[in-house]
């Protein structure tokens, strides 16, 4: 039984056990390239996900062990004529990518195998990345006479510097998960990249969920302005935690030496 069973669709599979999701992108013939269909239903299973509140943490990963997401599907971009057309598919793939990363739960990739171009920047959507360690991962679209155009060029930046990103999207070399690992882009390298995905997201769960949902969003607003008014809502947001039963559920557990039963209130 997934989630899924009421809907239809063909290139993604959502399972939950109890409040952990787990979304695999399914196109295994073609590395789980994301074609327009595909990055439809990601649109889709996004709004689901934001509708169950069951739902605490959400891990992204791909079918097999070859790639998490090798990309944009090539045959489809080869279809692609004039600026209008690019740039409605650009402004379509961040969208997804932007649904994904203001979710208000927790997100995790579990990149086994390629993740490059359009699945790096699924990647980077995600709050937390953990690669395998023989995944690659690389925007190699300057070698296919594009750019990066789901988020990738912002995104990259903003996570590992200006300098990192453009030598990265520049060269359009791949790295391997332990140089990703080095200069940020990954936090963490494991055998097993959804087994430490999972490991991640438990420790995540055992925290109050409104608390994890305003830690996001602080960041993500704070990015995108000033550290004198980031300061400021990360202010406004403390308050926010402050007035929820689940504060008041967690300082009793600390002082009476007890596990926190979190609520979600």
């Amino acid at each position: 039984m997934t989630l899924f069973d009421e809907y239809e669709f063909r290139n993604l599979q959502l399972d939950q056990h109890g409040p952990l999701a787990v979304l695999t992108v399914n196109r295994q013939g073609a590395l789980n390239a994301l074609n327009g269909d595909t990055l439809s239903e990601l649109s889709q299973v996004t709004d689901i996900v934001a509708e169950h509140a069951d739902i605490g943490a959400l891990i992204i990963t791909g079918a097999g062990d070859r790639a998490f997401v090798a990309g944009a599907d090539i045959s489809e971009l080869t279809q692609l004529e004039g600026v209008y057309a690019g740039r409605e598919l650009a402004l379509a793939g961040q969208d997804v990518m932007h649904g994904i990363a203001t979710l208000p739960i927790p997100t995790i990739a579990a990149i086994n195998g390629y993740a490059l171009g359009g699945g790096l920047e699924l990647a980077l959507a995600c709050d937390v990345r953990v690669a395998s360690r023989t995944s690659r991962l690389g925007l190699p679209e300057a070698g296919l006479g594009l750019l990066p155009g789901f988020g990738g060029t912002q995104r990259l930046s903003r996570l590992i510097g200006t300098g990192r990103a453009l030598d990265l999207m520049l060269t359009a070399r791949q790295l391997p998960a332990e140089e990703a690992l080095g200069m940020g882009l990954v936090n963490y390298v494991a055998d097993n990249a959804l087994e430490q995905a999972r490991v991640v997201a438990e420790a995540m769960l055992k925290n109050a969920p409104i608390s994890l949902s305003l830690i996001k969003e602080a960041v993500r607003r704070g990015l995108d302005t000033t550290l004198e008014l980031g300061l400021e809502i990360e202010a406004d947001l403390f308050g926010m935690t402050v007035a929820t039963t689940d504060f008041r559920e967690g300082t009793q557990a600390f002082l009476s030496k007890r596990k926190a039963n979190f609520k979600g209130e």
